[in-house]
């Protein structure tokens, strides 16, 4: 079937789930769980891929081994695109990101190295920019105090040879466009726009050779 669009149903399920994270309430609404918020998923990742690359649906349990919070489920259905990009729906609404949100060491290197470069960073600045300008949340995060080793504390471009990442974050907050095939729009909006930081990180920075670095 085609995708339609999450029902108001997928939005409660996750109001419910943030207020009674238990094995009770998932057992008792996992029909919902299933038909109203990964059907369209999965519905939206099938009509997506051939633009974006093959997904990635992450798993609903979370990894509580090693964590003091002990709810056993996610409050949020997420993917990964091959081709760069993340979805998220939740109580909050639908949510798009892109770029790199935690760099390797390696990629880190080539990173800064970019930015401190004049056509590159610039470049990387320029783009940014664009991002914000069309409403898109745009930059970097857990950044450094100071300027990194080896980077001079008056470089023009200081604040992005400071961070550790560098992505674009999209919210759009539940209404009735949610429940309408539209949703899908923008979507594949955001991720257009969004693929020059993508290109330029995949030129500029790469993959690393981590393999596992970030991985959960």
């Amino acid at each position: 079937m085609s995708f339609r669009g999450w029902p108001a149903e997928a939005i409660e399920f996750y109001e419910g789930l943030e207020a009674d994270n238990s094995k009770t309430y998932w057992n008792e609404n996992k029909t919902v769980y299933d038909n109203c918020v990964l059907r369209p998923m999965t519905e939206l990742l099938a009509e997506l891929a051939p633009e974006f690359g093959t997904p990635k649906l992450f798993r609903p349990y979370r990894d509580v081994r090693f964590s003091a919070d002990k709810a056993p489920y996610k409050t949020t259905i997420a993917a990964v695109l091959e081709l760069g990009g993340y979805i998220q729906l939740s109580a909050e609404g639908l949510a798009a990101g892109s770029g790199m949100w935690m760099m390797a060491p390696d990629q880190l290197e080539r990173y800064r190295q970019a930015v401190s470069a004049e056509a590159t960073g610039q470049s990387l600045a320029d783009l940014l920019s664009v991002l914000r300008a069309a409403g898109i949340q745009a930059g970097g995060h857990d950044a450094l105090k100071t300027a990194p080793k080896g980077y001079p504390k008056d470089h023009p471009r200081i604040e992005l040879l400071r961070y550790k990442g560098v992505t674009c974050w999209k919210q759009w907050p539940p209404g009735a466009w949610l429940g309408k095939p539209g949703a899908k729009q923008r979507l594949v909006t955001f991720f257009r726009v969004s693929r020059p930081l993508d290109d330029w990180l995949g030129a500029n920075v790469g993959p690393s050779k981590f393999e596992h670095w970030g991985r959960h």
